[in-house]
């Protein structure tokens, strides 16, 4: 990410700031020192109101004058002195009044270009001028007071540009201090208020990986906890639709394929029945017979196997039809196939913990991958029907060391699940046909456990109905089963 949100709130606040305080410096380096001139021409003006006020009612050699004239002159740094027709000296705040008698002849009788006047009256004058012996500034008033006598106002320039110097430079620093500071608490904040948005941004990535198990935490009612309650909702929506279109898609794929396909399973299917169903009927036939004619009627534990013959080819027969129209329901599209989002891990581990018992029976090491949930696109029932007939298949024909071994491997956009063996491998010609109705490829041992050789093509069934691979592998030591579900 080039620029996050995060730096471009932060860099224009920081922006903001800094200009507004350059702008305030600017503002202050250009403008103070003639406000503070217009300022100071002010506290003169406002000396010499009360001077001429105090010379008109006779109290300007009162006690309580001179203390308000010190305080003036104190506070604005003025110098004063009052002298009447003769040259006596009235008034003055200074030790030195003969320099600044000196000072107002200059200004009255020899008036120089150099002076930049202020203000000038009939009563007095305003001028900024420099004393030819310090070479320094000062901001001048002088004239004549309502009762004759000559005045003369006085106060550096000098000490105002000091002034605003040091309040420039001061300003500065207070400026790159409170500049620092402010980027700090800035970053602090803006970080704190971007975060939820990159919450948001994590979990509508992982949207478009159409990943939805990830939802919003809402830690208010501001517009950004609005906007994350809305991207849970719209999550839960597309999750939602996109499991409907899943399973719309997958009907419609067996839809096309199921004309074509229903003449020729319904053929297949007769023959293949009364071709599996000629060896039971015709032992319960021939046991039934030797009953009725009475072959074992002096043997009662003859009796008893013709019997027990029967009925375990009976059973054989039930459950090879149990799994037949199973078959028969899958293939003619009859068992509607429900796509639905799930954790394939949960559902194999609570498989194999119902088996604990047949498990420990059989002697049989069992070896299981612990992962993380792993979440899968397909319909749980058919998923679990299709591990264990892999997982019967296995007990049925584990030897040697009598491990079976249970893996996940991840891969681009699909899980493959696993199930092996040890034992004898499966022979390589007859690898293409087990998936076939009624294949065995041991039959005395099949008919040994049971076995219609109808499972794996209920398994073929399942997986293509879902439209998901699957597969066999032969080992030195044993044999492997594995089917591949989506995880997107």
């Amino acid at each position: 990410m080039k620029y996050s949100i995060k730096q471009q709130l932060a860099m224009i606040f920081i922006a903001v700031m800094a200009g507004t305080i350059i702008l305030c410096w600017f503002i202050n380096n250009t403008f103070l020192e003639h406000f503070y001139i217009n300022h100071k021409t002010a506290a003169i003006r406002s000396a010499y109101d009360s001077i001429n006020d105090a010379a008109n009612s006779g109290d300007i050699s009162s006690e309580r004058f001179d203390v308000e004239l010190r305080k003036n002159c104190d506070m604005y740094n003025i110098s004063v002195v009052v002298i009447d027709a003769q040259s006596n000296t009235i008034k003055s705040s200074s030790w030195n009044a003969d320099m600044l008698i000196r000072r107002l002849y200059d200004n009255v009788f020899m008036p120089r270009e150099n002076r930049k006047y202020l203000e000038e009256t009939q009563k007095f004058t305003v001028a900024m001028l420099a004393d030819r012996a310090t070479n320094t500034e000062y901001l001048e008033m002088w004239g004549v007071l309502d009762n004759g006598n000559l005045f003369l106002i006085r106060s550096p320039i000098e000490s105002i540009r000091d002034s605003v110097k040091i309040a420039n430079r001061f300003l500065a620093y207070v400026g790159i201090v409170a500049t620092i500071l402010s980027a700090m608490l800035i970053w602090f904040v803006t970080t704190k208020i971007t975060r939820p948005i990159m919450q948001l941004k994590d979990i509508s990535e992982k949207m478009t990986n159409l990943d939805f198990e990830t939802k919003y935490q809402s830690q208010g009612k501001n517009e950004i906890d609005l906007l994350g309650e809305h991207i849970n909702q719209l999550s839960e929506t597309l999750e939602k639709t996109i499991s409907e279109l899943k399973t719309a898609n997958n009907e419609l794929q067996h839809d096309i394929e199921k004309k074509e396909q229903i003449d020729e399973m319904r053929k297949e299917f007769l023959s293949n029945v009364s071709h599996e169903l000629k060896t039971p009927l015709a032992l319960i036939q021939g046991y039934a017979e030797g009953l009725k004619e009475g072959i074992t009627s002096d043997d009662a534990e003859s009796k008893n196997f013709y019997c027990d013959v029967i009925i375990d080819e009976a059973d054989k027969m039930n459950t090879m039809v149990k799994k037949l129209l199973t078959l028969n329901q899958l293939e003619f599209g009859k068992d509607n196939i429900s796509m639905e989002r799930f954790d394939v891990v949960a559902m194999i581990r609570n498989f194999l913990q119902s088996a604990e018992i047949l498990i420990k029976q059989n002697g049989i090491t069992l070896q299981v991958e612990e992962l993380a949930p792993i979440y899968v696109w397909a319909d749980e029932f058919k998923v679990e029907e299709v591990f264990q007939n892999f997982f019967s298949n296995a007990m049925n024909h584990v030897n040697g060391e009598k491990i079976i071994d249970i893996r996940y491997r991840l891969l681009k956009g699909k899980v493959r699940i696993s199930v092996f063996n040890t034992g004898e491998p499966i022979p390589e010609e007859a690898l293409p046909h087990i998936w076939e109705k009624f294949y065995k490829v041991d039959k005395a041992r099949t008919r040994e456990y049971g076995g219609s050789g109808v499972g794996l093509s209920i398994v073929k069934a399942i997986m293509e109905s879902m439209n998901q691979q699957y597969g066999v592998k032969n080992y030195t030591n044993g044999v492997e089963f594995w089917m591949e579900l989506e995880t997107k």
